[in-house]
């Protein structure tokens, strides 16, 4: 298993950071890549689409100077996440602006299209695509993506419920190629164990919301903070999709988090629930299994340190 050269000796520990839906913004997304991690956000929170050609050009310029003012220190890429999907109207227009800026990674979630995967591959970047079960897997590298995002029971936001062990044990039956987990991932000893079970790298989202970089309300970063793995609730209510939610903001809009009803899957949306009173992601907070492992708000920075000194523990006590 071999990281892609866009990747390889660029990071300063094996950990990508997951496109977090309106909270992921370019002061998060360059702490990220400043601190040696992949630092990513998608194509959608930057409204207007003009908006996403500012961005796309800040992160370009800003990363070149750090990289050329830090030599020695490791600057990750940026990744761009889009959603390949038919309610998605802007799918075309964010895509040639990834083209025109080469954005270095993009990350696809819910479809799989070859000509997203050959726009990317035009200009030598590539293409990471999400999935929660093999058979997507599959169909996703038939399509031309070029490495795979196992995302596990557990995750943040829109998630599978697989084992990670069943999952990448199937994948690498078959796959050799770029592989992270997602899944509950919140220190370095779970990055370590990402790897031990057949992954590159590990795929890290929740705890980079109670970050000081994150665009993300002082309550739902508090959330994060007080939360455990018991206050997640999986339902597909609020978009159409299963995802993981934090307990106490399903409450907070007034509904019985043990009792909500089933959502009709063909009517997905990304940004508003079922109910106008509760919009997904902005009142109904995305979040993951693995929080019980973040127990304050730092800064961007602080929290990769810690993820590097874990992992370099953990390597120690499983290699001596």
């Amino acid at each position: 298993m071999t990281l892609p050269a866009i990747l390889k000796d660029r990071l300063s520990v094996p950990v990508v950071a997951a496109p977090l839906f309106i909270i992921s913004h370019p002061e998060l997304t360059l702490a990220q890549c400043k601190a040696g991690v992949v630092g990513s956000f998608p194509a959608l929170n930057a409204r207007p689409v003009e908006q996403l050609d500012d961005w796309l050009a800040q992160l370009t310029e800003e990363l070149a100077a750090h990289q050329a003012a830090n030599p020695g220190s490791k600057t990750a890429p940026f990744a761009v996440n889009q959603i390949v999907h038919k309610s998605n109207n802007r799918l075309q227009q964010d895509l040639e602006l990834c083209v025109k800026y080469k954005a270095p990674i993009v990350i696809t979630s819910l479809g799989a299209v070859p000509e997203v995967n050959e726009a990317v591959h035009s200009y030598g970047g590539i293409v990471l695509h999400d999935i929660i079960h093999d058979r997507h897997a599959r169909k996703a590298i038939e399509k031309g993506a070029d490495g795979l995002i196992a995302v596990a029971t557990g995750a943040g936001g829109h998630a599978g419920t697989l084992s990670p062990f069943a999952l990448i044990q199937e994948i690498r039956q078959w796959f050799d190629g770029p592989l992270l987990l997602s899944g509950s991932i919140a220190n370095g000893g779970a990055v370590l164990a990402a790897q031990a079970m057949g992954a590159d790298l590990a795929y890290i989202g929740s705890p980079f919301i109670a970050t000081r970089e994150a665009r993300a309300s002082e309550a739902y970063k508090q959330g994060i903070v007080e939360g455990r793995a018991a206050d997640i609730v999986y339902t597909n209510l609020f978009t159409g999709v299963h995802g993981n939610y934090l307990r106490s903001s399903i409450v907070n809009a007034g509904l019985d988090p043990d009792h909500l009803p089933e959502s009709d899957a063909s009517k997905m949306s990304f940004g508003s629930g079922s109910d106008a009173k509760a919009k997904a992601w902005k009142d109904i907070w995305g979040c993951g299994q693995g929080i019980g492992a973040v127990d304050k708000i730092v800064t961007t920075q602080e929290l990769v340190d810690r993820l590097k000194r874990e992992y370099a523990q953990a390597r120690e006590r499983v290699c001596g």
